[in-house]
């Protein structure tokens, strides 16, 4: 019944119930079981790293990211969501794309201390790895602080995808003329994967000239960041990722495909135990769970 509650809505996961099992069991009745175990695995499901211990020629990657999910006391709620993985767990399947074949997860309803807390313990349960240890994320600003302040000789890289998007919002406000837009943005984004970020900034002054406020905003935050903008130089680390595409692919299917379905609205609480459920199934300790079942497990406050 978790597992069924857990992988799509209330409803439809009585019907197949009913299908698979011919246990008749409501909706409401449901939610009610899944509820109770989302609370009740709350000191567990961050308890313990999932991965094992990184070889001498391996680097860990963390990504983190914000997703936003619809709650009943106060609308629109940021979900702070988790992802690290090792390199020799990064698989490619061709010249560029590939896939990650374990992860570990962490979600978070709440505060980034709390969130980045768990993240730290997780993290420093590998030892000291310095630039061993890689994030990748927006110029989100908490996000920024937390790994200067937490892993200050761990690599901190900007996406480049995001990076690239801040760009062509510059460019495409700038030009009438797509070719000539898509031209001279390729060029900035080939100078970018160079490293030669104070070459794009100056290309940036020189097509706005002065007092645009769009070139403003992209040169200070290419500014801000450039010392996390070295491109070149990360490929050729761990497996060579420089984008997000990894906490992206976690915003999709830890949250989005349980808890942002149409008419969704959830309680605060009723969120979070929601997202323990969908963090222990992806970090692969269901098993806990059927332990805890088959004692008689019951939740407490």
């Amino acid at each position: 019944m978790v597992y069924i509650g857990q992988m799509g809505c209330y409803v439809n996961g009585s019907e197949v119930l009913e299908k698979l099992a011919n246990v008749k069991v409501g909706g409401t009745q449901l939610y009610r079981v899944t509820d109770l175990y989302g609370k009740g695995v709350e000191d567990i499901v961050n308890a313990e790293r999932t991965l094992t211990p990184l070889k001498p020629d391996e680097v860990l990657y963390s990504e983190v990211d914000g997703s936003m999910v619809l709650t009943r006391e106060e609308s629109w709620k940021e979900v702070k969501v988790g992802r690290f993985f090792k390199s020799s767990d990064c698989i490619h399947a061709g010249l560029k794309r590939g896939w990650i074949s374990n992860s570990q997860y962490v979600a978070h309803l709440g505060s980034s201390k709390e969130f980045t807390r768990t993240m730290d313990d997780l993290l420093e349960s590998f030892g000291k790895l310095d630039k061993r240890l890689i994030f990748i994320s927006d110029g989100a600003t908490w996000i920024k602080n937390w790994i200067e302040d937490a892993f200050p000789k761990a690599i901190s890289i900007l996406d480049y995808y995001h990076a690239c998007e801040h760009l062509h919002q510059f460019s495409s406000s700038f030009y009438k003329d797509k070719d000539e837009e898509q031209k001279w943005t390729n060029q900035q984004k080939e100078l970018l994967l160079e490293s030669r970020v104070l070459e794009v900034i100056k290309n940036i002054q020189a097509l706005a000239g002065k007092k645009n406020e769009e070139a403003e905003k992209l040169i200070a935050y290419y500014q801000i960041n450039k010392d996390r903008m070295n491109y070149k130089q990360y490929e050729q680390m761990g497996c060579g990722i420089i984008g997000s595409g990894a906490i992206e692919s976690a915003h999709r299917t830890v949250i989005q495909e349980r808890m942002k379905l149409s008419g969704q609205r959830w309680s605060k609480h009723g969120a979070q135990n929601m997202l323990n459920l969908r963090v222990m199934n992806k970090n692969q300790q269901w098993s806990k769970i059927i332990e805890m079942s088959k004692y008689g497990f019951k939740a407490t406050g």
